[in-house]
């Protein structure tokens, strides 16, 4: 009998949340496929072994590990078209944005990230969702509560330029770092979905929570081409098959878990601000020129793709 084919997954997060939950969707699906001629292996948070997040792109590049997945933003510095998925605004409510990642913006995302970086074969997006502000200072309700505001970004130059035309400080650092630097007091202010907040622990060091949907992010899921490429027909559509089906699993999930953080910011003591129509505008007019120089750069036909 030829030994099974080896597969190890790998995140940045505890397996209760819902991309850990998305791969061992994806393996159980693998194994049910396949029976013992797969084996697939976990590893959740590499954090926990001494690695930063970042960490999982060049494991899964190199072969370390088998697929990981890791918010696009982490990628634009390799991949400049992705800067554009970055844009703050981009995208009219939850169903559009998936929408986009599930067709022809997503497609012509994929082509970019696999032609620049050959060791990736591309199987689909988690959503990471939409961010929000959280701080420790006060209440945000337009762009000029920001002024002066130490924030802590993931990397990328397009969120550091949206808070910077909002008046804030950007501190752009790794999530490891970053959860550092939030706890001690180091940075005023964080963005992420409620349920990364949460899930990060970040809602115990700030009172202040904004809804502003500000950005849409997905989250690659990246797996090592060499490897991709030796297995036969069948395991590869197999793969395909087992990621279509989780990223929708991934999604519902996320949905519910962020009802979930809210009620536990609220729960405890944080304030969650609500914004107006008329004040989520001021937000958006704050960073359009982004937006501007996004058309100039990359031309009108990407923005077509998403029917701009």
């Amino acid at each position: 009998m030829s030994e099974p084919i080896q597969i190890r997954m790998g995140g940045y997060g505890p397996p209760t949340t819902t991309c850990s939950r998305g791969l061992k969707a994806m393996g159980e699906r693998l194994e049910r496929d396949f029976g013992r001629a797969v084996d697939v292996k976990y590893i959740w948070n590499v954090m926990d072994l001494g690695y930063k997040g970042s960490d999982l792109l060049w494991m899964a590049e190199h072969g370390i590990l088998t697929l990981s997945y890791q918010s696009t933003s982490y990628l634009a510095d390799r991949v400049p078209e992705l800067e554009l998925a970055d844009l703050p605004f981009l995208f009219d409510g939850l169903e559009d944005a998936r929408a986009a990642m599930d067709g022809r913006f997503g497609a012509w995302l994929t082509r970019r990230i696999e032609e620049r970086i050959p060791g990736y074969r591309i199987l689909g997006y988690f959503e990471n969702g939409y961010r929000h502000l959280s701080n420790r200072l006060r209440p945000v309700r337009a762009p000029a509560d920001l002024k002066g505001m130490k924030i802590r970004l993931m990397p990328g130059k397009v969120h550091a330029r949206s808070f910077e035309l909002q008046g804030a400080i950007p501190c752009s650092m790794d999530i490891k770092e970053g959860l550092e630097a939030i706890m001690a007091g180091r940075v005023d202010a964080q963005e992420n979905p409620f349920a990364n907040t949460v899930d990060y622990g970040a809602h115990k060091a700030h009172r202040y929570h904004t809804v502003t949907g500000h950005c849409y992010l997905s989250r690659g899921i990246y797996m090592n081409r060499a490897q991709y490429e030796s297995w036969p027909g069948e395991f590869r559509e197999g793969i395909r098959n087992a990621a279509r089906e989780v990223i929708a699993v991934q999604r519902a999930l996320a949905v519910e878990e962020e009802a979930l953080a809210r009620r536990a910011i609220e729960a405890a003591g944080g304030e969650v601000l609500e914004l107006t129509p008329a004040e989520r505008a001021a937000f958006a007019r704050a960073v359009k020129p982004l937006h501007d120089e996004a058309r100039k750069r990359f031309g009108d036909e990407v923005f077509a793709l998403l029917g701009k």
